[in-house]
């Protein structure tokens, strides 16, 4: 069974050139790109990918960053429980407490300025791939 997750590389990692050196480790890790583009979100549109994270007192800060510059949305599929695979890959939300090799540990700012935001169940990864791609 082949599984798909979205990846967005964000705007701190784009900036810093991380793009390439993002794909080359999901690319080496036997994931496959089926989909990729680099857009600008405007800070409504932030607000509608990150709807389920209304009311929580991060938000404003995050659709601020997530709109402050391009990003990079692609889709990823493996073999397998994708979502769990891409999350692994990437570590945990916070860099401080990712784990070394993780993506998150060795390029991440902060909490916020992370690098990368992945799917984190299947129902989700199938909503946020259709709010990107048609």
């Amino acid at each position: 069974m082949r599984g798909r997750s979205l990846l967005l590389i964000k705007p701190d990692a784009v900036e810093r050139n991380l793009t390439g050196q993002i794909i080359l480790r999901f690319e080496s890790a036997r994931f496959k790109v089926l989909a990729m583009k680099m857009v600008r979100l405007t800070y409504e549109e932030a607000r509608r990918f990150y709807a389920v994270h209304e009311g929580r007192p991060f938000l404003e800060e995050l659709c601020s960053f997530m709109s402050s510059g391009p990003i990079v949305a692609m889709v990823l599929e493996s073999d397998g429980d994708t979502v769990s695979k891409v999350r692994s890959l990437i570590g945990s939300t916070d860099p401080s407490k990712a784990a070394p090799g993780t993506i998150r540990h060795d390029f991440a700012l902060s909490v916020t300025k992370n690098s990368v935001h992945a799917s984190d169940s299947e129902e989700s990864a199938k909503t946020e791939i259709a709010f990107f791609f048609s």
